[in-house]
């Protein structure tokens, strides 16, 4: 016997995020969350998401008064798919099939309650570029804000009836490795070219950059759907809120004449750091946090983003700027290893690119999606 919780009260949002940790506790991998990042997701003065969609967070009792699972399902409106499709996320549950059942069977509910045809898990109500799927390969440490789960998760999903509707994968390679061939053909074109030029992100000139950072992802990312495109606004407060953590070697733009053309955004691993902090981060943590910094070597740093403009697709402009970058920051920085934020295998171009940079699949998670009308014909993410 399973009751479900909606989460209403300080002690229910409490053991929403404690149950994860006794959950994981025994699992040396597993890097708790910030608290403050989960919360941020659920309030709705914060997430601007909750202007266009809904969303509850529940906790599943068993008969003894213990929890034995949580998950948050919503609804946005500009998660614009072909049929009408809510989302699951926060998914966390003990090693039983039908306790998940029951939990996924409460989101198909309360999802065709509200219209929808299908849902997708385990999914943020949010961007992507955090808590975005269920880890299927590559169970080691996950980066700052990647969702990580046990291995069985996999097939509590698929039991179910879920399907793959694409895998997000992350590729690795070492820092300091050299840039391949291709690129350094790319390179050598384009520095001929005066026009040219490639400058690392500074804190002191964040605000310009900001703006740089605003042309070339509502550009690039404008026929991505899915309501991609960020405000300048948004993009001030982003960069502002990673400048305590921002290393300026690591953070690139490439121009021509002045213009933005290209980015290539990286920043440590901040997990290296926040794993001893146990999801908190009041204003001790935050002193904690400044000697971890100060005193922990972190060797790894992380591929955020990558961008060019349109016109400058195919040209490579990407080469020339992974070349300016490396160039230098061999030369200037500890790190060891690299690793970026997942592409989906919808993305030719970006999955070209981690061929070229000479990366190998490090950990790989999935976007699931499950059809309520199981007569419907199953049809994965489009190719971009």
């Amino acid at each position: 016997m399973i009751t479900a919780q909606e989460v209403l009260n300080n002690h229910q949002k409490k053991e929403f995020l404690e149950f994860p940790a006794r959950l994981y506790r025994n699992d040396k991998s597993y890097i708790r969350p910030h608290d403050k990042d989960i919360e941020h997701i659920f309030d709705v003065h914060k997430n601007k998401f909750f202007e266009h969609g809904e969303c509850k967070r529940y906790l599943f009792i068993d008969r003894n008064g213990k929890t034995v699972g949580k998950v948050a399902v919503f609804v946005n409106h500009k998660y614009l798919q072909k049929q009408p499709t809510g989302g699951i996320g926060f998914f966390d549950c003990i090693n039983d099939q039908e306790t998940a059942d029951f939990i996924f069977d409460h989101c198909k509910k309360w999802l065709q309650e509200r219209g929808m045809e299908a849902m997708d898990g385990s999914i943020n109500f949010g961007e992507r570029d955090k808590f975005w799927g269920v880890l299927i390969e590559g169970f080691s440490e996950p980066l700052y804000g990647m969702n990580y789960n046990f291995p069985y998760y996999k097939d509590l999903f698929e039991n179910y009836g879920f399907q793959i509707y694409y895998n997000q994968l992350c590729f690795s390679r070492k820092a300091h490795a050299p840039t391949s061939r291709i690129f350094n053909i790319m390179h050598a074109k384009h520095s001929k070219n005066e026009s040219f030029s490639a400058k690392p992100v500074t804190k002191s000139n964040i605000n310009k950059f900001a703006e740089d950072f605003y042309i070339i992802y509502n550009k690039s990312w404008e026929s991505h759907g899915g309501g991609k495109q960020m405000s300048l606004n948004d993009v001030k407060k982003l960069f502002n809120s990673m400048k305590p953590v921002m290393n300026e070697h690591i953070a690139w733009f490439a121009y021509e004449n002045g213009n933005p053309i290209a980015m290539w955004i990286n920043i440590p691993d901040l997990n290296q750091w926040f794993k001893y902090l146990n999801g908190k981060f009041g204003f001790f943590d935050k002193l904690k946090f400044l000697y971890y910094k100060a005193t922990k070597t972190n060797t790894k740093f992380v591929g955020l983003i990558f961008g060019v403009l349109p016109e400058w697709q195919n040209k490579g402009v990407e080469g020339y700027l992974i070349v300016e970058a490396a160039n230098h920051f061999r030369v200037a920085t500890e790190f060891i290893d690299f690793e970026m934020q997942w592409i989906g295998d919808f993305n030719p171009k970006m999955l070209g690119l981690a061929k070229h940079l000479e990366t190998e699949i490090t950990r790989k998670l999935a976007t699931y999606r499950f059809l309520f009308d199981r007569s419907k014909e199953f049809e994965r993410h489009p190719m971009l």
